[in-house]
């Protein structure tokens, strides 16, 4: 007979913490997007650079993808209810890759118009405006991405890292504004503009790519990386009652952590001692991986579970040493344990 043990001692406190942080920095990010659509509009009417335009374009569409974001973050946050009982962190993911089909258009309308004004030799004006702007929009974007960084390693929000990845190809695209019109009106070179708005939509293609991929780990369940996955088995050996933890199965989804799997447990253990060993474990574990929900499945000595989803010689492999007897697991409470006559 094998038994379950959940227990979440309730992160609360910690949840509402990276909710709030999630939430200001979405809102940083569409004050920006606001502030820089009305500077660039202004700056590519006056100087009718291609790279100016694209730029621009990208900071409309950087308005909508921190509103998808904004949105994104708001559902995550929302706790556990009948119908979603695991969360609502996937709406992350989710947004993530709405992110990702805006910046992709994006690319796709630089990339034409760069192409359109190459062939129609267009020239660009005002070269002091446009790098004007550019440099203020740096600072301004420098600034934001800073922010949502300290916010990435306090949350490790997938929307918010997907919008900082973003904001970031945003600073080299306004340093390749100034550089193509450096280019185009003092060097006097034909088709730099054009030829840069092609590098900036080949760079949102790369972005596109690299943020749909940490999305759809998510909404994958993909494991948890191999140095995140060591560092929890590692933890687990200073717990001699988990010397026989096999089917490790861990995912993430938004901020939320989920760890889960098997350990054998002497075959003369009671149900209440199991329980106040694995609890004990559990909170121990919990403090060292905060923000991580831990599901323990009880097995007896050396049982093997029926194969499921995942295949047997993956299940039942041990991840921690070898199992010890019972007359050498120390009790819950650290005293000598009692054996049970059978």
């Amino acid at each position: 007979m094998s038994g379950g043990h959940h227990h979440n001692h309730g992160h609360a406190h910690g949840h509402a913490e990276r909710s709030a942080l999630t939430t200001r920095a979405a809102f940083a990010s569409i004050a920006m997007s606001l502030f820089l659509i009305a500077l660039k509009t202004w700056a590519a009417i006056h100087t009718s650079s291609m790279a100016m335009l694209g730029s621009l374009a990208d900071s409309g569409l950087d308005l909508i993808a921190s509103l998808v974001v904004l949105l994104g973050v708001r559902v995550a946050a929302q706790p556990a209810d009948r119908d979603h009982r695991f969360g609502h962190g996937k709406a992350e993911a989710l947004a993530a890759l709405a992110q990702v089909t805006i910046i992709t258009m994006s690319a796709l309308f630089i990339g034409y118009e760069s192409v359109a004004r190459l062939i129609h030799h267009a020239k660009t004006a005002d070269a002091e405006l446009g790098i004007g702007v550019s440099i203020v929009a740096i600072g301004f974007t420098f600034t934001l991405v800073t922010y949502q960084r300290y916010v990435i390693r306090q949350t490790a929000s997938v929307a918010i890292k997907t919008d900082n990845l973003h904001y970031a190809s945003d600073m080299l695209l306004n340093f390749s504004v100034i550089v193509a019109l450096a280019l185009d009106q003092y060097l006097h070179i034909v088709g730099a503009d054009a030829i840069f708005g092609l590098l900036i939509a080949l760079w949102l293609f790369w972005g596109a790519w690299q943020s749909s991929s940490h999305a759809l780990n998510q909404l994958m369940d993909r494991e948890w990386p191999d140095d995140q996955r060591e560092r929890f088995l590692a933890a687990t050996k200073q717990f001699p009652e988990l010397a026989g933890l096999h089917d490790l199965r861990t995912r993430t989804s938004g901020t939320h952590h989920f760890v889960q799997f098997h350990v054998w447990v002497p075959e003369d253990w009671t149900v209440a001692r199991a329980h106040d060993c694995m609890d004990r474990i559990e909170e121990e574990l919990q403090h060292q991986f905060p923000g991580t929900e831990i599901l323990i499945h009880l097995d007896p000595e050396g049982h093997t579970d029926r194969e499921g989803v995942l295949p047997s010689h993956l299940a039942e492999r041990t991840e921690g040493p070898s199992f010890r007897s019972s007359r050498s697991m120390p009790s819950p409470t650290g005293r000598s344990p009692a054996i049970r006559r059978r």
